[in-house]
């Protein structure tokens, strides 16, 4: 869904605190994910979720973002620390015990695609 904000370019005076709180909450989420000691199947959604975090982030960080950094510079240092504790969380998920080839793999389907799927 932040994705498809992004697309639309909304007028950002209207939403960025509200973005900025939603990835805010999505990190925090991700940190509660992974504490907990969960089987393949849920490392596997802990880990794409991740993997589509991280993307967001970078697409949030575009100058083509209507939420860009370079727009908004006082912004610069929040994202900046999302995206380290993005790429902590990663990294603990590649050193963990389960097989590396699920912890580099981009998700077989996008979200949009997925979405298409569940005619959403």
């Amino acid at each position: 869904m932040l994705r498809d904000i992004l697309r639309l370019n909304p007028p950002s005076e209207f939403f960025l605190e509200k973005y900025l709180d939603d990835l805010a909450f999505i990190d925090w989420i991700l940190a509660c994910l992974g504490n907990q000691n969960g089987g393949i199947n849920e490392f596997d959604y802990v880990s794409d979720t991740e993997w589509q975090f991280s993307q967001l982030l970078t697409e949030f960080s575009l100058e083509s973002s209507p939420f860009s950094p370079g727009i908004f510079p006082e912004i610069h240092e929040q994202i900046t620390s999302l995206r380290l504790n993005s790429e902590a969380r990663r990294k603990i998920l590649e050193e963990s015990d389960i097989p590396a080839e699920l912890t580099r793999a981009e998700p077989v389907v996008s979200s949009a695609e997925l979405n298409g799927l569940l005619g959403g």
